[in-house]
């Protein structure tokens, strides 16, 4: 698979479902002394090869949750009340979180680079969350995150094949 092919990533995952949802309910049971280290180690190596300007498939596709310092912090930035960014860009969804009005992401410019780059929501800083300590925590967002992103299905293939669970 192309490191950004897209088209295949959501197939791909969907196929590999299974067994990663087995592997990573293990890693949760019996997660390594130094998992920590690990998916640092893995994460850099792996993004140290990924452009994601190449690909933007998570601004495509979803939108982050805006927690209340994104909303202030974005807001003072844009010289609004944070009433007027709230009407303007988010809604509150099923889970009543506060996410984009719409997808693709609003912020999202024709060449794959983030407007608002340098005070971006804390999801998308943190996305795909691969490298977050104690990854054995969040599975149900891994297993979403791998068939959205090429970097993080990746990271994932090589959990599986170094890590001992």
């Amino acid at each position: 698979m192309n490191h950004y092919d897209i088209h295949t990533l959501r197939q791909r995952a969907d196929e590999a479902k299974q067994e990663t949802s087995k592997f990573l309910k293990k890693l949760k049971q019996r997660p390594p002394k130094n998992l920590d280290q690990q998916m640092a180690k893995l994460h850099k190596e792996v993004f140290d090869k990924t452009d994601c300007l190449q690909c933007a498939n998570c601004c495509t596709t979803t939108g982050p949750l805006f927690t209340r310092q994104d909303i202030k912090r974005i807001s003072k930035a844009f010289k609004m009340k944070e009433s007027n960014f709230e009407a303007t860009y988010l809604k509150v969804d099923e889970d009543h979180d506060l996410v984009l009005q719409s997808v693709p992401c609003t912020f999202l410019g024709y060449d794959n680079r983030c407007s608002i780059y340098d005070i971006r929501p804390k999801a998308c800083r943190e996305f795909p969350h691969t490298n977050r300590k104690k990854i054995y925590q969040i599975n149900a967002l891994t297993e979403k995150n791998v068939a959205i992103c090429p970097a993080a299905f990746q990271i994932v293939v090589k959990m599986k094949s170094q890590l001992k669970v």
